[in-house]
């Protein structure tokens, strides 16, 4: 009796949780091999750090989104605050002459102020979150254009009266966008989240609002100061995107943080199903970046047009999602 018991409640192998669990590393395995079958370059030193290149601003952008999707909230506004921010970081510079310190504090102090608003109408007027983020992305692009002028701010570049810029953007700023120190930056993004929202106990409160909102109100967690601490850490991560894309292409282009949404949302919710996790996590989150860089760098290099790239991202996200709600609700 005690063997047949024992039988009965042996696990079997399911392909479908194999592949909720599994599925997105073992995606990303394939498409190495395919793509290096393809061209024996994409597996080359070079070519793995130009992936790891291309993919920090999306995970360092990804990565704020993450910490919205844990207290179950969803920030639409980060592409632009990290326009925002890429603006007001390289203005500092060319326009008003400042120090690096300055302009990075200017640009994290402008993000704050967006978590904040963001934070205070979801939390005290009790706004739907994608709602509100969506207007505040617009709201945040209507400043980011009138701030700029329309116009792209850059060295020497033609001022309203006629003269020119004279202010240099700053050596040591021009650093954090080069190899190495934009992966250190994106590596240490990822393990300070994984490390707070995994071990300590505010990020475990996160989750249990995210998880619960009824449940973490009895146990006596402060909802509303998680919530709003929540969408500020989303627009710093955002500003902190915006800052190190400034520093990688030396120039505030109109709206450049705007493309970085569709990446970092695809990556954050892929992410969950990553070793079957179930929930928001910077570790799947990365996972998740690192797959859509693979396909963006593996489909160049097969001269896929650029045009189709949506497609694919899009298919893959769209999977991402059936996997991670077909799970929850069976």
């Amino acid at each position: 009796m005690e063997l047949q018991a024992k039988q009965k409640v042996k696990p079997k192998f399911e392909l479908f949780d194999f592949l909720y669990k599994y599925g997105t590393i073992l995606t990303i395995f394939i498409l190495i091999g395919i793509f290096s079958a393809a061209n024996s370059s994409f597996i080359q030193g070079h070519n793995i750090v130009n992936i790891l290149r291309s993919i920090s601003i999306v995970t360092i952008i990804a990565i704020g989104i993450t910490i919205s999707l844990a207290v179950n909230g969803f920030d639409l506004s980060v592409g632009s605050v990290a326009s925002l921010s890429n603006a007001i970081v390289i203005s500092m510079f060319v326009w008003f002459s400042q120090n690096t310190l300055v302009a990075i504090v200017s640009a994290l102090a402008a993000s704050i102020v967006v978590g904040l608003f963001n934070s205070f109408l979801i939390v005290k007027l009790k706004i739907p979150d994608m709602l509100l983020t969506l207007a505040a992305m617009f709201i945040i692009q209507g400043i980011a254009l009138t701030y700029t002028k329309g116009a792209t701010i850059s060295e020497n570049m033609v001022m309203p009266d006629g003269t020119f810029a004279e202010g240099k953007i700053s050596p040591l700023f021009t650093k954090i966008g080069q190899v190495p120190w934009i992966i250190i930056i994106m590596v240490l993004a990822v393990a300070a989240v994984h490390i707070f929202l995994t071990y300590t106990k505010h990020g475990r409160y996160m989750y249990v609002i995210g998880g619960n909102l009824e449940a973490a109100k009895l146990s006596g967690i402060p909802v509303s100061k998680y919530k709003i601490w929540a969408y500020v850490l989303s627009a710093i991560f955002a500003s902190i995107g915006g800052i190190v894309l400034a520093s990688r292409v030396m120039t505030a282009e109109i709206n450049a943080g705007s493309p970085y949404l569709m990446d970092s949302v695809a990556a954050a919710f892929i992410g969950f199903s990553v070793l079957g996790s179930g929930k928001p996590n910077a570790i799947g989150t990365f996972v998740g970046a690192v797959l859509i860089g693979i396909l963006q760098n593996g489909l160049v290099m097969m001269s896929v047009p650029y045009y189709s790239m949506d497609i694919v991202k899009g298919g893959v996200l769209a999977f991402a999602l059936g996997l991670t709600y077909y799970r929850q609700r069976h």
